[in-house]
Parts: C-alpha cells; sequence; structure tokens
C-alpha cells in the first residue's frame, strides 16, 4: 500500500483520508452507510426562514420597547404641561408631597389649588368650577387623579 500511496502526488496523499474508518467524512466500504448529498437550496432556504423569523421577533420586540418609551415620554410631557399650569394657579399654602389638592376655575378665568374638596363646599362653591383633584408627586410634578 506504502508503494501505491509513493507513486501519487503529493496533493492526493493529502486527500486520502487516513484516520479511523468510523469516522471518515465519506463511505470507505460497501457497508459504509449511505451517504446522501445535501440539498444546497432547501439548508439556505430552512437557514434564510429561521434568520427572518428571529429578525423579526427581535425588531418586534425592539418596536414595542421603543413605543413603550414614547409612551412614557408623552406622558411626562403631559405631566409637565398639567404642572407649570397648576404653579400658574393662586396657591395660599405651601403643598405637601402625596398631598391631594383640588383645583379651580373662578370665573374671570384665573385658577385656583385648594385643600377643600368640591363636596366640602356644599352648595355654594366660592371659587368657582372645580377642574380636577391633583397630587403633588416627589419631583414637585402634579397628577391628576380626576
Amino acid at each position: 500500500m506504502e508503494e501505491e500511496n509513493s507513486n501519487k502526488p503529493l496533493f492526493l496523499k493529502d486527500a486520502l483520508y487516513q484516520g479511523e474508518l468510523h469516522a471518515a467524512p465519506y463511505a470507505l466500504t460497501v457497508s459504509s452507510p449511505k451517504i446522501e448529498p445535501i440539498d444546497k437550496r432547501l439548508l439556505k432556504a430552512h437557514a434564510h426562514e429561521a434568520m427572518q423569523h428571529q429578525a423579526q421577533q427581535q425588531i418586534n420586540m425592539l418596536r414595542k420597547q421603543a413605543e413603550l418609551l414614547i409612551k412614557q415620554a408623552r406622558d411626562i410631557e403631559e405631566r409637565l404641561a398639567i404642572s407649570h399650569n397648576i404653579y400658574k394657579a393662586e396657591i395660599n399654602f405651601e403643598p405637601i408631597v402625596g398631598g391631594m389638592y383640588h383645583l379651580y376655575q373662578k370665573d374671570d378665568g384665573t385658577q385656583v389649588l385648594s385643600m377643600v374638596a368640591p363636596y366640602e363646599w356644599g352648595k355654594n362653591c366660592p371659587l368657582g368650577m372645580f377642574l380636577n383633584t391633583v397630587r403633588l408627586l416627589a419631583d414637585k410634578t402634579w397628577d391628576v387623579l380626576a
């Protein structure tokens, strides 16, 4: 056998499998298991489909996260606008963080922040029309409760 291999060109000597028969990458005997060629088009199609599916899932997840962040940003902007409006109102006391207060609008259009709820005034509210019940948050913005 060595004589046969010695007459072959070098590139053929390296091309012949020299390892254990059970680990050969191709059939070496008639009794070896059948090795089927791979359908490269099918392999690529499955890989492409899996890739598309995974990428689409990741894109959808990122899209949902972005939508949540945009919603949170809009909520903060809305809270800031409300807070600016409340701080323009007449406030005759120092609001406490976590405290509930009530915003009214007088007939002349000025707004007033009060500690007195609309139901506590009885029939006649001297502060005009009730607008909102609000709570002062720790960051000094206001959260509209009702």
